[in-house]
Protein backbone atom coordinates (compact mmCIF):
# COMPACT_ATOMS: atom_id res chain seq x y z
CA UNK A 1 0.00 0.00 0.00
CA UNK A 2 1.07 3.17 -0.81
CA UNK A 3 -0.09 7.12 0.05
CA UNK A 4 0.69 8.38 -3.14
CA UNK A 5 -1.63 10.93 -4.36
CA UNK A 6 -0.27 9.35 -8.12
CA UNK A 7 -2.23 5.83 -6.83
CA UNK A 8 -5.49 7.69 -6.38
CA UNK A 9 -7.87 7.62 -8.85
CA UNK A 10 -9.45 11.13 -9.33
CA UNK A 11 -12.16 12.74 -11.56
CA UNK A 12 -11.64 14.27 -15.43
CA UNK A 13 -9.18 17.12 -15.55
CA UNK A 14 -10.76 18.18 -18.66
CA UNK A 15 -14.23 18.77 -19.59
CA UNK A 16 -16.94 17.11 -21.83
CA UNK A 17 -17.31 20.60 -23.51
CA UNK A 18 -14.65 22.80 -24.18
CA UNK A 19 -14.63 25.74 -26.24
CA UNK A 20 -12.24 28.90 -26.37
CA UNK A 21 -11.30 31.72 -28.86
CA UNK A 22 -7.80 30.99 -30.51
CA UNK A 23 -4.97 33.30 -28.51
CA UNK A 24 -1.58 33.88 -29.04
CA UNK A 25 -0.72 33.80 -25.25
CA UNK A 26 -2.48 33.70 -21.53
CA UNK A 27 -2.15 35.13 -18.27
CA UNK A 28 -3.57 32.23 -16.68
CA UNK A 29 -0.37 30.80 -15.68
CA UNK A 30 0.26 33.86 -13.53
CA UNK A 31 -2.92 33.73 -11.90
CA UNK A 32 -2.48 30.22 -10.73
CA UNK A 33 0.56 31.44 -9.42
CA UNK A 34 -0.31 34.38 -7.95
CA UNK A 35 -2.92 32.17 -6.30
CA UNK A 36 -0.02 29.55 -4.98
CA UNK A 37 2.14 32.39 -3.37
CA UNK A 38 -0.73 32.94 -0.87
CA UNK A 39 -1.31 29.06 -0.22
CA UNK A 40 -4.18 28.62 -2.56
CA UNK A 41 -2.91 25.51 -4.58
CA UNK A 42 -5.51 24.85 -7.76
CA UNK A 43 -6.07 21.48 -9.45
CA UNK A 44 -5.26 21.19 -13.08
CA UNK A 45 -8.67 21.17 -13.88
CA UNK A 46 -8.66 24.59 -12.38
CA UNK A 47 -5.64 25.86 -14.08
CA UNK A 48 -6.78 24.63 -17.17
CA UNK A 49 -10.04 26.84 -16.93
CA UNK A 50 -7.77 29.84 -16.14
CA UNK A 51 -5.38 29.30 -18.92
CA UNK A 52 -7.86 28.99 -21.61
CA UNK A 53 -9.92 31.54 -20.10
CA UNK A 54 -7.26 34.12 -19.86
CA UNK A 55 -5.84 33.74 -23.20
CA UNK A 56 -4.78 36.89 -24.67
CA UNK A 57 -4.95 37.98 -28.33
CA UNK A 58 -1.80 39.99 -30.44
CA UNK A 59 -3.16 43.58 -29.13
CA UNK A 60 -2.90 41.93 -25.28
CA UNK A 61 -6.96 42.20 -25.39
CA UNK A 62 -8.85 39.37 -23.44
CA UNK A 63 -9.90 36.48 -26.56
CA UNK A 64 -12.76 35.43 -24.57
CA UNK A 65 -15.16 38.72 -23.39
CA UNK A 66 -16.95 35.94 -21.86
CA UNK A 67 -16.06 32.89 -20.14
CA UNK A 68 -18.72 30.14 -18.96
CA UNK A 69 -17.73 27.26 -16.23
CA UNK A 70 -20.21 24.39 -15.21
CA UNK A 71 -19.24 21.77 -12.69
CA UNK A 72 -21.44 20.37 -10.10
CA UNK A 73 -21.13 20.89 -6.40
CA UNK A 74 -18.18 20.76 -4.28
CA UNK A 75 -15.76 20.40 -7.05
CA UNK A 76 -13.89 23.42 -6.71
CA UNK A 77 -14.78 25.85 -8.85
CA UNK A 78 -15.02 28.68 -5.85
CA UNK A 79 -11.04 28.43 -6.40
CA UNK A 80 -10.77 29.41 -10.27
CA UNK A 81 -12.99 32.52 -8.74
CA UNK A 82 -10.47 33.52 -6.28
CA UNK A 83 -7.96 33.33 -8.41
CA UNK A 84 -9.18 35.31 -11.29
CA UNK A 85 -10.04 37.73 -8.42
CA UNK A 86 -6.84 37.84 -7.09
CA UNK A 87 -5.06 38.26 -10.65
CA UNK A 88 -7.69 40.77 -11.42
CA UNK A 89 -7.02 42.99 -8.27
CA UNK A 90 -3.26 42.47 -8.19
CA UNK A 91 -1.74 41.75 -11.17
CA UNK A 92 -4.16 43.04 -14.52
CA UNK A 93 -5.69 46.53 -12.85
CA UNK A 94 -8.99 45.91 -13.25
CA UNK A 95 -10.08 49.30 -11.71
CA UNK A 96 -13.36 47.61 -10.70
CA UNK A 97 -14.14 44.30 -9.92
CA UNK A 98 -17.96 42.84 -9.46
CA UNK A 99 -18.49 39.73 -7.71
CA UNK A 100 -22.06 38.94 -7.25
CA UNK A 101 -24.15 35.76 -6.45
CA UNK A 102 -28.03 35.28 -6.20
CA UNK A 103 -28.17 35.41 -2.38
CA UNK A 104 -26.29 37.79 0.16
CA UNK A 105 -24.87 34.51 2.19
CA UNK A 106 -23.21 33.45 -0.52
CA UNK A 107 -21.57 36.78 -1.84
CA UNK A 108 -20.62 37.59 1.68
CA UNK A 109 -19.29 34.13 2.35
CA UNK A 110 -17.23 34.24 -0.95
CA UNK A 111 -15.75 38.22 0.82
CA UNK A 112 -14.52 36.12 3.86
CA UNK A 113 -12.94 33.56 1.59
CA UNK A 114 -10.82 36.28 -0.54
CA UNK A 115 -10.39 38.58 2.60
CA UNK A 116 -8.69 35.27 4.34
CA UNK A 117 -6.27 34.99 1.34
CA UNK A 118 -5.14 38.71 1.35
CA UNK A 119 -4.91 38.71 4.76
CA UNK A 120 -2.72 35.62 5.07
CA UNK A 121 0.24 37.17 2.36
CA UNK A 122 2.26 40.45 3.87
CA UNK A 123 2.71 41.61 0.25
CA UNK A 124 -1.22 41.63 -0.42
CA UNK A 125 -2.16 42.97 2.21
CA UNK A 126 0.48 46.01 2.15
CA UNK A 127 -1.38 46.79 -1.21
CA UNK A 128 -5.05 47.16 1.02
CA UNK A 129 -6.03 50.62 1.63
CA UNK A 130 -9.53 50.05 3.01
CA UNK A 131 -11.44 47.15 3.51
CA UNK A 132 -15.49 47.35 3.65
CA UNK A 133 -16.84 44.89 6.09
CA UNK A 134 -20.52 46.64 6.42
CA UNK A 135 -23.28 44.16 5.17
CA UNK A 136 -24.01 44.64 1.75
CA UNK A 137 -21.58 46.71 1.24
CA UNK A 138 -18.37 44.28 1.40
CA UNK A 139 -15.49 45.22 -0.50
CA UNK A 140 -11.54 45.72 -0.98
CA UNK A 141 -10.33 49.19 -1.92
CA UNK A 142 -6.27 48.82 -2.96
CA UNK A 143 -3.57 51.54 -2.46
CA UNK A 144 -3.00 54.49 -4.81
CA UNK A 145 0.35 53.02 -5.40
CA UNK A 146 -1.20 49.43 -5.64
CA UNK A 147 -3.05 50.70 -8.85
CA UNK A 148 -6.51 51.64 -6.77
CA UNK A 149 -8.83 49.16 -8.21
CA UNK A 150 -11.37 48.27 -6.28
CA UNK A 151 -13.72 44.90 -5.52
CA UNK A 152 -17.44 45.07 -4.64
CA UNK A 153 -19.42 41.69 -3.26
CA UNK A 154 -22.90 42.52 -3.92
CA UNK A 155 -26.18 40.26 -3.94
CA UNK A 156 -27.87 40.17 -7.50
CA UNK A 157 -31.33 42.17 -8.52
CA UNK A 158 -32.75 43.78 -11.25
CA UNK A 159 -30.60 47.26 -10.03
CA UNK A 160 -27.39 45.62 -8.83
CA UNK A 161 -24.50 46.69 -10.42
CA UNK A 162 -26.39 49.44 -12.34
CA UNK A 163 -24.44 52.51 -12.74
CA UNK A 164 -20.63 50.79 -12.11
CA UNK A 165 -18.28 50.57 -14.93
CA UNK A 166 -16.97 47.06 -14.47
CA UNK A 167 -14.08 46.13 -15.91
CA UNK A 168 -14.10 42.24 -14.36
CA UNK A 169 -17.80 40.99 -13.31
CA UNK A 170 -17.61 37.69 -11.30
CA UNK A 171 -21.63 35.76 -11.91
CA UNK A 172 -21.41 33.20 -9.25
CA UNK A 173 -24.77 31.17 -9.05
CA UNK A 174 -25.28 31.94 -12.67
CA UNK A 175 -28.08 29.43 -13.30
CA UNK A 176 -29.72 31.85 -11.40
CA UNK A 177 -29.64 34.64 -13.72
CA UNK A 178 -32.75 36.69 -15.11
CA UNK A 179 -32.55 38.89 -18.33
CA UNK A 180 -33.32 41.47 -16.20
CA UNK A 181 -30.21 41.02 -13.99
CA UNK A 182 -28.11 40.98 -17.15
CA UNK A 183 -29.68 44.08 -18.09
CA UNK A 184 -28.67 46.11 -14.91
CA UNK A 185 -24.69 44.11 -15.23
CA UNK A 186 -24.14 44.26 -19.01
CA UNK A 187 -24.22 47.82 -20.11
CA UNK A 188 -21.71 48.08 -16.74
CA UNK A 189 -18.96 46.59 -19.48
CA UNK A 190 -19.82 49.15 -22.67
CA UNK A 191 -17.48 51.54 -21.38
CA UNK A 192 -14.26 49.47 -20.42
CA UNK A 193 -11.71 48.57 -23.20
CA UNK A 194 -11.18 45.28 -22.63
CA UNK A 195 -13.41 43.76 -19.93
CA UNK A 196 -13.96 40.56 -18.92
CA UNK A 197 -17.30 38.14 -17.53
CA UNK A 198 -17.28 34.96 -15.90
CA UNK A 199 -20.23 32.73 -15.30
CA UNK A 200 -19.77 29.89 -12.61
CA UNK A 201 -22.60 27.60 -12.00
CA UNK A 202 -24.62 24.35 -12.13
CA UNK A 203 -27.44 23.29 -14.17
CA UNK A 204 -30.85 25.77 -13.54
CA UNK A 205 -33.95 24.03 -11.92
CA UNK A 206 -35.96 26.74 -14.07
CA UNK A 207 -36.41 24.96 -17.60
CA UNK A 208 -37.04 28.53 -18.93
CA UNK A 209 -34.03 30.22 -17.29
CA UNK A 210 -31.80 32.93 -19.12
CA UNK A 211 -28.37 30.72 -18.69
CA UNK A 212 -30.13 28.14 -21.26
CA UNK A 213 -28.95 31.18 -24.28
CA UNK A 214 -25.60 31.15 -22.34
CA UNK A 215 -24.82 27.50 -22.49
CA UNK A 216 -25.85 27.38 -26.39
CA UNK A 217 -23.81 29.97 -27.63
CA UNK A 218 -20.93 28.53 -25.74
CA UNK A 219 -21.73 24.98 -26.85
CA UNK A 220 -22.14 26.60 -30.51
CA UNK A 221 -18.54 28.47 -29.76
CA UNK A 222 -19.41 31.74 -30.71
CA UNK A 223 -17.10 34.16 -31.28
CA UNK A 224 -15.14 35.80 -28.12
CA UNK A 225 -16.22 33.00 -26.10
CA UNK A 226 -14.90 30.18 -23.93
CA UNK A 227 -17.42 27.64 -22.33
CA UNK A 228 -16.53 24.42 -20.36
CA UNK A 229 -18.69 21.82 -19.31
CA UNK A 230 -18.10 18.95 -16.98
CA UNK A 231 -21.97 18.15 -16.90
CA UNK A 232 -22.91 14.56 -18.76
CA UNK A 233 -24.90 14.49 -21.98
CA UNK A 234 -27.75 12.32 -20.79
CA UNK A 235 -31.40 12.98 -20.98
CA UNK A 236 -33.38 12.88 -17.83
CA UNK A 237 -36.46 11.97 -19.84
CA UNK A 238 -34.90 8.40 -20.40
CA UNK A 239 -35.11 5.47 -18.55
CA UNK A 240 -32.04 3.83 -19.65
CA UNK A 241 -30.13 6.78 -19.14
CA UNK A 242 -30.87 7.92 -15.78
CA UNK A 243 -29.96 4.15 -15.25
CA UNK A 244 -26.70 4.73 -16.26
CA UNK A 245 -26.08 7.81 -15.00
CA UNK A 246 -26.88 5.98 -11.05
CA UNK A 247 -25.09 3.27 -11.91
CA UNK A 248 -21.93 4.11 -14.31
CA UNK A 249 -18.86 5.48 -11.50
CA UNK A 250 -16.96 6.05 -14.99
CA UNK A 251 -19.22 8.48 -15.86
CA UNK A 252 -18.96 10.21 -11.80
CA UNK A 253 -15.32 10.42 -12.40
CA UNK A 254 -15.95 12.32 -15.82
CA UNK A 255 -18.45 14.74 -14.45
CA UNK A 256 -16.23 15.70 -11.06
CA UNK A 257 -12.84 16.60 -11.59
CA UNK A 258 -12.57 16.81 -7.50
CA UNK A 259 -13.78 13.10 -7.06
CA UNK A 260 -11.51 10.81 -5.20
CA UNK A 261 -9.93 13.96 -3.84
CA UNK A 262 -12.09 16.44 -1.92
CA UNK A 263 -15.27 14.35 -2.94
CA UNK A 264 -14.83 10.12 -2.13
CA UNK A 265 -16.61 8.16 -4.00
CA UNK A 266 -18.28 5.92 -0.88
CA UNK A 267 -20.38 9.77 -0.51
CA UNK A 268 -21.48 9.37 -4.14
CA UNK A 269 -22.43 6.08 -4.00
CA UNK A 270 -24.24 7.04 -1.16
CA UNK A 271 -25.65 9.93 -3.11
CA UNK A 272 -27.02 7.93 -6.30
CA UNK A 273 -29.33 6.17 -3.46
CA UNK A 274 -33.28 7.05 -3.13
CA UNK A 275 -32.49 8.21 0.59
CA UNK A 276 -29.45 10.39 -0.96
CA UNK A 277 -29.94 12.69 -3.89
CA UNK A 278 -32.82 10.77 -5.25
CA UNK A 279 -34.17 11.82 -8.88
CA UNK A 280 -31.91 15.06 -8.54
CA UNK A 281 -28.71 13.22 -8.50
CA UNK A 282 -28.07 12.99 -12.16
CA UNK A 283 -28.61 17.10 -11.97
CA UNK A 284 -26.68 18.24 -9.28
CA UNK A 285 -24.00 15.05 -9.01
CA UNK A 286 -23.76 14.57 -12.51
CA UNK A 287 -24.31 18.22 -13.58
CA UNK A 288 -27.07 16.93 -16.31
CA UNK A 289 -29.18 20.09 -17.53
CA UNK A 290 -32.89 19.04 -17.41
CA UNK A 291 -34.77 20.04 -20.94
CA UNK A 292 -34.91 23.57 -21.71
CA UNK A 293 -38.52 25.12 -21.95
CA UNK A 294 -39.62 25.90 -25.59
CA UNK A 295 -38.21 28.48 -27.45
CA UNK A 296 -40.08 28.38 -30.33
CA UNK A 297 -43.50 30.13 -31.49
CA UNK A 298 -45.96 30.28 -29.28
CA UNK A 299 -48.67 27.41 -29.39
CA UNK A 300 -51.38 30.07 -30.21
CA UNK A 301 -52.33 30.99 -33.24
CA UNK A 302 -53.11 34.54 -32.49
CA UNK A 303 -55.21 35.13 -35.65
CA UNK A 304 -57.65 32.09 -34.70
CA UNK A 305 -57.77 33.92 -31.41
CA UNK A 306 -58.98 36.69 -33.05
CA UNK A 307 -60.90 35.31 -35.26
CA UNK A 308 -63.05 34.28 -32.09
CA UNK A 309 -63.42 38.18 -30.63
CA UNK A 310 -67.15 39.26 -29.51
CA UNK A 311 -67.42 42.63 -28.62
CA UNK A 312 -70.77 41.98 -27.35
CA UNK A 313 -70.12 38.80 -25.45
CA UNK A 314 -71.06 38.53 -22.07
CA UNK A 315 -71.38 35.08 -20.30
CA UNK A 316 -74.97 33.88 -17.92
CA UNK A 317 -74.91 32.33 -15.25
CA UNK A 318 -71.78 30.91 -13.13
CA UNK A 319 -68.23 31.98 -12.99
CA UNK A 320 -65.06 30.81 -12.22
CA UNK A 321 -62.26 33.46 -11.24
CA UNK A 322 -58.31 32.85 -11.59
CA UNK A 323 -55.29 34.97 -10.69
CA UNK A 324 -51.74 34.72 -11.51
CA UNK A 325 -48.34 36.84 -10.35
CA UNK A 326 -45.30 37.40 -12.98
CA UNK A 327 -42.26 35.81 -11.81
CA UNK A 328 -40.77 39.39 -11.08
CA UNK A 329 -44.07 39.81 -9.02
CA UNK A 330 -44.29 43.16 -10.89
CA UNK A 331 -47.94 42.44 -11.94
CA UNK A 332 -51.04 40.09 -11.30
CA UNK A 333 -53.96 39.29 -12.90
CA UNK A 334 -57.60 38.43 -12.55
CA UNK A 335 -59.68 35.93 -15.29
CA UNK A 336 -62.69 35.47 -14.85
CA UNK A 337 -64.60 32.32 -17.25
CA UNK A 338 -68.27 31.15 -17.90
CA UNK A 339 -70.79 30.26 -20.56
CA UNK A 340 -72.69 32.10 -22.51
CA UNK A 341 -76.40 31.69 -23.61
CA UNK A 342 -75.71 29.99 -26.72
CA UNK A 343 -73.62 28.11 -24.75
CA UNK A 344 -70.57 29.00 -25.82
CA UNK A 345 -67.36 29.74 -23.58
CA UNK A 346 -66.62 33.37 -22.49
CA UNK A 347 -63.31 34.58 -20.94
CA UNK A 348 -62.39 37.76 -20.24
CA UNK A 349 -59.32 39.60 -17.80
CA UNK A 350 -61.21 41.11 -15.24
CA UNK A 351 -58.52 43.12 -13.32
CA UNK A 352 -54.63 43.61 -14.23
CA UNK A 353 -52.51 46.00 -12.31
CA UNK A 354 -48.73 46.58 -11.07
CA UNK A 355 -47.58 44.65 -7.78
CA UNK A 356 -49.54 42.16 -6.22
CA UNK A 357 -50.96 44.14 -3.13
CA UNK A 358 -53.98 44.83 -4.39
CA UNK A 359 -55.19 41.15 -5.31
CA UNK A 360 -56.27 39.88 -2.03
CA UNK A 361 -59.14 42.92 -1.64
CA UNK A 362 -60.06 42.31 -4.94
CA UNK A 363 -60.91 38.58 -4.98
CA UNK A 364 -62.86 39.09 -1.65
CA UNK A 365 -64.74 42.10 -3.56
CA UNK A 366 -65.20 39.46 -6.57
CA UNK A 367 -66.33 36.79 -4.55
CA UNK A 368 -68.94 38.66 -2.83
CA UNK A 369 -70.23 40.13 -5.49
CA UNK A 370 -70.63 36.98 -8.20
CA UNK A 371 -70.26 33.91 -5.82
CA UNK A 372 -67.62 32.17 -8.10
CA UNK A 373 -68.33 28.04 -8.67
CA UNK A 374 -64.27 28.48 -7.61
CA UNK A 375 -61.18 30.39 -7.76
CA UNK A 376 -58.38 28.85 -9.19
CA UNK A 377 -54.37 29.61 -8.72
CA UNK A 378 -51.45 27.31 -9.40
CA UNK A 379 -49.54 27.39 -6.29
CA UNK A 380 -46.57 26.18 -7.98
CA UNK A 381 -46.59 29.20 -9.24
CA UNK A 382 -45.54 32.64 -8.00
CA UNK A 383 -49.29 33.45 -7.52
CA UNK A 384 -48.76 30.67 -4.74
CA UNK A 385 -47.38 32.89 -2.08
CA UNK A 386 -50.85 34.85 -1.85
CA UNK A 387 -52.06 31.58 -0.70
CA UNK A 388 -52.14 32.52 3.29
CA UNK A 389 -53.64 35.75 3.04
CA UNK A 390 -55.99 34.54 0.75
CA UNK A 391 -56.96 31.39 3.92
CA UNK A 392 -56.73 35.23 6.18
CA UNK A 393 -59.50 36.43 4.43
CA UNK A 394 -61.63 33.49 4.10
CA UNK A 395 -60.58 32.18 0.97
CA UNK A 396 -59.50 28.67 1.51
CA UNK A 397 -59.40 24.89 0.02
CA UNK A 398 -62.58 22.80 0.06
CA UNK A 399 -62.45 21.43 3.21
CA UNK A 400 -64.19 18.36 1.38
CA UNK A 401 -62.33 18.29 -2.15
CA UNK A 402 -65.04 15.79 -3.23
CA UNK A 403 -67.31 18.60 -2.32
CA UNK A 404 -66.79 21.87 -2.49
CA UNK A 405 -68.00 24.89 -1.76
CA UNK A 406 -68.57 28.18 -4.11
CA UNK A 407 -66.16 30.34 -3.71
CA UNK A 408 -63.56 27.78 -2.38
CA UNK A 409 -60.30 27.89 -4.16
CA UNK A 410 -59.27 25.56 -7.02
CA UNK A 411 -55.46 24.16 -7.13
CA UNK A 412 -54.34 22.26 -10.15
CA UNK A 413 -51.54 19.65 -9.77
CA UNK A 414 -49.00 19.37 -12.36
CA UNK A 415 -50.93 17.34 -14.38
CA UNK A 416 -54.14 19.53 -14.29
CA UNK A 417 -51.87 22.44 -15.29
CA UNK A 418 -51.07 20.89 -18.22
CA UNK A 419 -54.31 19.36 -19.28
CA UNK A 420 -55.61 23.15 -18.67
CA UNK A 421 -53.62 24.44 -21.35
CA UNK A 422 -53.60 21.83 -23.82
CA UNK A 423 -57.88 22.49 -23.03
CA UNK A 424 -57.40 26.02 -23.81
CA UNK A 425 -55.52 25.43 -27.23
CA UNK A 426 -58.26 22.94 -28.02
CA UNK A 427 -61.07 25.27 -27.48
CA UNK A 428 -59.50 28.24 -29.46
CA UNK A 429 -58.93 25.68 -32.40
CA UNK A 430 -62.42 24.63 -32.14
CA UNK A 431 -63.81 27.82 -31.96
CA UNK A 432 -65.59 26.93 -28.64
CA UNK A 433 -64.43 30.07 -26.57
CA UNK A 434 -65.31 34.25 -27.63
CA UNK A 435 -63.52 37.35 -25.58
CA UNK A 436 -64.22 40.90 -26.16
CA UNK A 437 -60.52 41.28 -27.85
CA UNK A 438 -58.78 42.49 -24.81
CA UNK A 439 -55.36 43.92 -25.63
CA UNK A 440 -53.64 42.59 -22.21
CA UNK A 441 -54.20 38.86 -23.95
CA UNK A 442 -53.18 39.26 -27.61
CA UNK A 443 -50.20 40.80 -26.08
CA UNK A 444 -49.42 37.60 -23.85
CA UNK A 445 -50.17 35.45 -27.06
CA UNK A 446 -47.73 36.83 -28.63
CA UNK A 447 -44.55 36.56 -26.25
CA UNK A 448 -46.36 33.31 -24.57
CA UNK A 449 -43.34 30.27 -25.16
CA UNK A 450 -44.22 26.60 -23.15
CA UNK A 451 -42.05 24.56 -20.90
CA UNK A 452 -42.11 21.05 -20.81
CA UNK A 453 -44.35 19.51 -17.95
CA UNK A 454 -43.74 15.30 -18.36
CA UNK A 455 -44.94 14.51 -21.42
CA UNK A 456 -47.00 17.22 -21.81
CA UNK A 457 -46.62 20.91 -21.51
CA UNK A 458 -47.42 24.16 -19.52
CA UNK A 459 -46.82 27.75 -20.11
CA UNK A 460 -43.34 29.34 -19.27
CA UNK A 461 -43.61 32.07 -17.49
CA UNK A 462 -39.93 32.86 -17.37
CA UNK A 463 -38.58 31.82 -20.72
CA UNK A 464 -41.50 34.18 -22.21
CA UNK A 465 -40.85 37.59 -23.87
CA UNK A 466 -43.74 39.28 -22.47
CA UNK A 467 -46.37 39.33 -18.98
CA UNK A 468 -48.30 36.54 -19.59
CA UNK A 469 -50.47 36.22 -16.54
CA UNK A 470 -53.24 37.20 -18.61
CA UNK A 471 -53.19 33.58 -20.71
CA UNK A 472 -52.19 31.43 -17.72
CA UNK A 473 -55.15 33.39 -15.74
CA UNK A 474 -57.26 32.81 -18.54
CA UNK A 475 -56.22 28.92 -18.91
CA UNK A 476 -57.05 28.53 -15.40
CA UNK A 477 -60.04 30.44 -15.41
CA UNK A 478 -61.52 28.01 -17.94
CA UNK A 479 -60.25 24.67 -16.30
CA UNK A 480 -61.26 25.93 -12.81
CA UNK A 481 -65.30 26.30 -14.21
CA UNK A 482 -65.05 22.88 -16.08
CA UNK A 483 -63.96 20.95 -13.47
CA UNK A 484 -66.23 22.81 -10.55
CA UNK A 485 -69.20 23.90 -12.04
CA UNK A 486 -71.30 20.72 -11.61
CA UNK A 487 -69.88 19.69 -8.38
CA UNK A 488 -71.46 23.08 -6.65
CA UNK A 489 -75.30 24.18 -6.16
CA UNK A 490 -76.66 26.06 -8.74
CA UNK A 491 -79.56 27.08 -7.14
CA UNK A 492 -78.73 30.93 -8.01
CA UNK A 493 -79.71 32.52 -11.41
CA UNK A 494 -76.90 35.53 -11.86
CA UNK A 495 -77.48 38.41 -14.49
CA UNK A 496 -74.24 39.04 -17.27
CA UNK A 497 -70.85 40.06 -15.96
CA UNK A 498 -69.88 43.17 -16.84
CA UNK A 499 -66.54 44.03 -18.55
CA UNK A 500 -64.59 46.22 -15.77
CA UNK A 501 -62.13 47.05 -18.51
Amino acid sequence: MTNSTLDVRRGAQTPRVGRWPSYVSSAGTEAAELAASVGLHLDPWQRYVLEHGLGETADGQWAARKVSCWVPRQNGKGAVIEARTLAGLFLFGEKLILHSAHEYKTSAEAFLRLRSLIDGSDDLRRRVHRVHQANGEEGIELTRAAGGGRLRFIARSKGSGRGFTGWLNILDEAQELTAAQMAAILPTMSAVANPQIWYFGTPPSDPGAWVYGLRADGEAGVDRMAHFDWGADLNLGEPADVRRGLADVDLWYACNPALGQRISEEFVRDEATPSGLGDQFLVERLGVWPPRAADGPSVLDLAAWQALTDEASRREGDVAFSLDVTPSRDAACIAVYGLRADGLGHVEIVDHRAGTDWVVERLVELRERWDPVAIALDTKGPAGSLIVPLEKVGITRPENPDKPQRGDLAIPTAQEVAAACGQLVDAITQATIRHIGQELIETAIRGAKTRPLGDAWAWGRRVSSADISPIVAVTLARWAYESRAHLVSDDDDYDALDSVL
